[in-house]
């Protein structure tokens, strides 16, 4: 991270507990505080999906182990359907991004799996405590199948996901932004979910893009996300355009095709635009980005006098959202 234009490191959220010993092997309890069954992060998956901020914030480092546990016990087990470990994985994924919101560092995050998975590898699977844990997953699910539409909120913007069917494209996972007095609408659309990656841009002056470019931090060439800080500014008021690195650490994936949008896909209002398409690696390195993030969307002019316009968008919970339309793509 990018604290004054020095690289420091970000709080962490017990990384030094997540990785002590566990006392209670075979137990699914959480090593952050007092011991915690992992069965209670069942509301927050269920009919709590969304959960207000500040709860969600406040116990995300202990949701991110205890849905990590029951995800590995899963793979080692087949505990589940498909379904359910779908619903399993959207709910991780949230929490993922609650506790690098919170103060989470990725090394902090990954300390937390690593013992998460420790702890899930000494269950027996045969276990009655699993079998139990393992259905209250099951009767969380039964609830969580019936949500077809919900909201990520970042610290910006939201994600939107609606993964009901129907006979025409339509936005699954979308975040909305303007940028100057143009608008862009930004995410995965498509028949059925969980669509492609897509930017549909109105231009307010009628002007016509040529291409678009979506830009992102590269992974491989970063230790981390870049949030640069000025004074005693909180992270969540970093504007979106000081969260990416300087171009030499950035990656870049061009359209793949362009075709005037439809009105389905339109920003609210607009009566005409353009739509982009992006290739399937882009939306995996999206997926894999801190959600504290941003990226651009660049469109680009054949005019010379202004050969780009930038949007900028909040990674946010978008691997959430993402996991959430796996759902009905099963």
């Amino acid at each position: 991270m990018l604290v004054n234009g020095e690289a420091t490191p970000a709080a962490v959220v017990s990384r030094d507990a997540a990785e002590e010993p566990f006392k209670n092997e075979g137990r699914m309890t959480s090593t952050r505080g007092k011991a915690r069954p992992a069965s209670r992060w069942m509301g927050f998956v269920g009919a709590a999906l969304v959960a207000a901020p500040g709860m969600a914030h406040a116990r995300a480092a202990d949701l991110f182990f205890e849905r990590t546990v029951m995800s590995a016990a899963d793979e080692r087990c087949g505990l589940f359907t498909p379904e359910v470990s779908a619903a399993l994985a959207a709910g991780r994924a949230q929490a993922r991004g609650a506790a690098l919101r919170a103060g989470s560092t990725t090394e902090g995050i990954k300390a937390i799996e690593r013992a998460a998975r420790a702890q899930a590898a000494r269950i027996v699977c045969g276990s009655a405590e699993l079998q139990q844990e393992a259905q209250r997953v099951r009767s969380a699910f039964a609830g969580y199948q019936n949500y077809t539409r919900t909201s990520y909120r970042g610290d910006v913007s939201a994600w939107h996901a609606d993964r009901n069917g129907g006979r025409r494209a339509r936005w699954r996972l979308v975040q909305d932004t303007s940028f100057g007095r143009d608008r862009m609408s930004f995410g995965l659309a498509g028949l059925e979910s969980p669509g492609v990656l897509m930017a549909v841009g109105q231009f307010e002056d009628g002007a016509t893009p040529y291409s678009a470019r979506l830009i992102m931090r590269d992974g491989e060439r970063t230790m981390g996300p870049y949030l640069s800080r000025r004074g005693g500014e909180a992270l969540k008021m970093i504007p979106l355009e000081r969260r990416l690195p300087q171009s030499g650490q950035l990656k870049s994936f061009m359209a793949e095709a362009r075709s005037p949008a439809g009105s389905d896909l339109l920003p609210k209002g607009a009566k005409t635009g353009w739509a982009f398409r992006f290739p399937a690696a882009a939306v995996r390195e999206l997926a894999g980005l801190d959600p504290r993030e941003a990226v651009i969307v660049e469109f680009l002019f054949a005019d010379h006098r202004q050969a780009a316009r930038h949007a900028y968008v909040e990674v946010g919970d978008f691997a959430a959202g993402q996991a959430f339309l796996q759902l009905a793509a099963r």
